[in-house]
């Protein structure tokens, strides 16, 4: 059991690493977008109410740069930047727009995206070939299978290269078309070699997309908004026997956040992970050490290749 108590806010997150002995904190799911999209993202959310949803009162509303300041202060020294395209011709000036983030902002990670159109692996080839280390692709906002016959070539791209998918595929907050676990599951017999992050841990699919990790080497799950009071009261809560589920998956777990757009502050998700009471080292590997893996493993494919 851990002896660390919970950080109950941003500023108390600092002294929260520390006591785990970790130099920082490593999130594969944040959000940076180009200004346009990002506020129409967040007028979406803004609109829930609208619509018969709960409110979602957006924490982190802030620009790029106070953002970034944020993230850093309270001890997140890498960060992905993702965006998701959900439209044709969009992806390219997203990736433009992450590579230039990403050069300019230490702590980034080289994010990238990419849709089901002609010439999408020369894209997705494109931006592997100037560095990108993470992926994002939205089923549901996407409304695209991931079994698309247009994506055959570029899941090949990124299983060779090792380079880690985000993928939001499970039915929450809202189902879609092709949203669940069964396309998933074939995706990952047809590229076993692909490393896959689903997002959210699938929720409400909890079960399922855990026992894809627990069979699938490359198949790992981020915590976004898993857990939180939040989800556990509007739209998500846990099953029975999960926490234990995610004791035995240890190594498979991996931080993730939403950041900016959640209804809450960053520490709640590290405390919701935490008061589950599987220890500082289930933490240290969720927060550090199984992303950095994640990470480290696409620089080292790249180097073998060179």
């Amino acid at each position: 059991m851990s002896q660390l108590a919970a950080p109950s806010s941003d500023e108390e997150l600092p002294a929260y690493i520390a006591g785990l002995g970790l130099p920082g904190i490593t999130d594969l799911h944040v959000h940076f977008m180009p200004d346009r999209v990002q506020q129409k993202v967040w007028g979406f959310f803004d609109r829930l109410p609208e619509m018969g949803e709960p409110a979602w009162p957006i924490a982190y509303r802030y620009s790029d740069e106070e953002r970034v300041a944020i993230l850093q202060r309270i001890g997140v020294t890498a960060f992905s930047a993702l965006n998701y395209a959900h439209r044709p011709g969009m992806a390219k000036f997203l990736n433009e727009y992450s590579r230039a983030f990403a050069a300019h902002h230490e702590g980034a990670i080289h994010s990238a995206t990419f849709f089901p159109e002609p010439g999408v692996e020369n894209d997705v080839a494109q931006v592997l070939d100037e560095g990108a280390q993470i992926f994002k692709v939205h089923i549901q906002v996407g409304a695209f299978s991931a079994l698309d016959p247009r994506l055959a070539s570029s899941w090949e791209l990124l299983a060779q290269a090792g380079v880690p998918v985000v993928m939001h595929c499970g039915s929450g907050p809202h189902g879609g078309e092709f949203t669940g676990p069964s396309p998933i599951y074939e995706l990952v017999e047809r590229y076993p070699e692909l490393v896959l992050v689903i997002a959210h841990m699938g929720m409400p699919e909890y079960e399922e997309f855990a026992e894809l990790a627990r069979r699938a080497p490359n198949v790992y799950l981020d915590t976004t908004m898993v857990g939180t009071a939040y989800a556990q009261r509007h739209f998500a809560p846990i099953p029975d026997g999960y926490v234990e589920t995610m004791a035995e998956l240890a190594n498979k777990v991996v931080l993730g956040t939403d950041f900016p757009t959640i209804p809450y502050s960053y520490s709640h998700q590290i405390e919701a992970l935490h008061n589950w009471g599987l220890g500082e080292e289930w933490m240290r590997n969720v927060l550090w050490y199984n992303p950095q893996r994640l990470l480290m493993n696409v620089r080292t494919s790249r180097a073998s290749a060179e």
